[in-house]
């Protein structure tokens, strides 16, 4: 392979995935709002399986738009789809905060809208990430998405607490507090991701880094040195592990994302705990940054010790974690105990986004990674709807009463999937036939 001369430091490419990231983890903020929405004498008044059904939406939205994506990223090019993206995210949250007074405008301006621009924009530094950065892939996912996780930060604390709480401090035309901070982020959503994608460019044919050279084969395959496309990667079984993998293991944490404020004001309540809101807020913002974290450490760990044994030590510990968040963490750690589960499962949960990109390269090549990873994320918006789902079922059930222990059959059903998860990785490996063979198969 020729080496070309790169027309900028790919260093760039990682600035400019980040800022496109931290509008996209918009959808990561949701569980500031629950609280209000989900008041029976405020001016929504949503149920909790309502609120889930908006957030559910937009993570299920969002993963099918990815996979159109993935189909058009070569052909109109990552910058153009990049600014498409930032455009629908904004536009989705700008009408909300003007029409989404009820149900049925936030389910269709922040699920629908809003899902699909960050379906759009989201592959668009993954795919660009990994053909700049093909000598540390598990790293670069990780700093590619990891704007995701501390976006969220940032919007909940601002929402939530930073400079009195946009929530609490903030009428733009006499329209309540949500509905005022969605139109203030639309406005920021898109001038981020637009001034993000002014480096969103492949790198030019026959590049690689300076002193880099390919692996050689190992288990039959190189590392993303053979290409799938996305017909013969649904033809291999290791599609559908990754698939169902990725799926288990991200159940967890959209469940916590969602219900994290709710969830943690009942418990902790239960104990004799005042500030419960105040301490939710802060839970919600540490796991954002642990989730950020998580996507650049897992990346990293797996560029040592593999893709195949960084997920299946992820998943066997956001398991474990997933078990004992109730009775450990909180029982006997209070409000301390709530905080630190939080981060952990953040953090694990962070993981998926770097590992399962990183491995989709390893297993089926780099060449189509942004359309074969559109794929495997289908099984995160399959989550997005059985988490969030999950847990709004077992509290509505429990018609409005203050029990903590209502949360445990959805907790004890996510660590349960996690540990499944562990249990399937741990018997598979890299495809082994070449995408010609398949077809040859057929």
């Amino acid at each position: 392979m020729q080496e070309t001369k790169p027309p900028f430091n790919r260093w760039l490419v990682v600035a400019g995935a980040v800022l496109i990231q931290l509008a996209l983890g918009a959808i990561y903020a949701w569980s500031v709002f629950t609280a209000l929405l989900t008041d029976p004498a405020g001016p929504y008044a949503f149920s909790v399986s309502e609120a889930a059904w908006v957030f559910s939406t937009g993570l299920a939205t969002f993963a099918i738009v990815m996979v159109l994506a993935g189909r058009w990223l070569p052909r109109i090019g990552p910058r153009p789809l990049a600014v498409a993206g930032g455009l629908l995210l904004g536009a989705g949250y700008v009408l909300a905060g003007l029409f989404g007074s009820g149900f049925w405008g936030q389910l269709v301006f922040i699920g629908l809208i809003g899902g699909a621009g960050i379906g759009l924009g989201y592959v668009v530094p993954i795919a660009v990430g990994v053909k700049w950065f093909p000598d540390r892939k598990g790293l670069i996912t990780g700093l590619a998405v990891a704007g995701f996780g501390f976006g969220a930060t940032i919007w909940v604390k601002l929402a939530g607490s930073w400079f009195g709480g946009l929530l609490n401090t903030v009428s733009l035309a006499g329209l309540p507090g949500v509905q005022s901070v969605f139109l203030i982020y639309g406005v920021i959503f898109a001038v981020l991701v637009l001034l993000g994608s002014t480096v969103m460019v492949n790198p030019p044919e026959g590049y690689r880094p300076a002193g880099w050279v390919p692996p050689a084969p190992s288990d039959g395959n190189m590392h993303g040195a053979t290409d799938y496309s996305a017909r013969e990667m649904l033809r291999t079984p290791q599609f559908y592990v990754l698939w169902t993998v990725f799926m288990c293991s991200a159940l967890a944490g959209l469940m916590v994302i969602y219900c994290i404020k709710l969830f943690g004001i009942d418990a902790l309540q239960h104990h004799g705990i005042l500030d419960a809101g105040a301490i939710t807020g802060t839970a919600m913002a540490w796991y954002a940054i642990f989730n950020g974290i998580g996507r650049i450490a897992w990346g990293s760990v797996s560029d040592r010790i593999g893709r195949k044994h960084a997920i299946m030590l992820m998943t066997l510990l956001q398991g474990a974690i997933m078990l004992m968040t109730y009775h450990v963490f909180i029982t006997f750690g209070m409000q301390h105990g709530f905080v630190v589960a939080a981060a952990l499962i953040g953090f694990n949960f962070g993981g998926n986004f770097a590992l399962f990109p990183a491995a989709t390269a390893d297993y089926f090549g780099n060449r189509n990674v942004g359309t074969n990873y559109g794929w495997v994320f289908t099984a995160y918006g399959i989550a997005g709807i059985a988490g969030p789902l999950l847990a709004g079922y077992f509290k509505d059930a429990a018609q409005g009463a203050a029990i903590p222990v209502v949360w445990m059959t959805p907790f004890v059903i996510a660590a349960v999937a996690c540990l499944f998860a562990t249990a399937i990785i741990a018997f598979s490996g890299r495809p082994t036939r070449a995408p010609q063979m398949l077809a040859q198969e057929g």
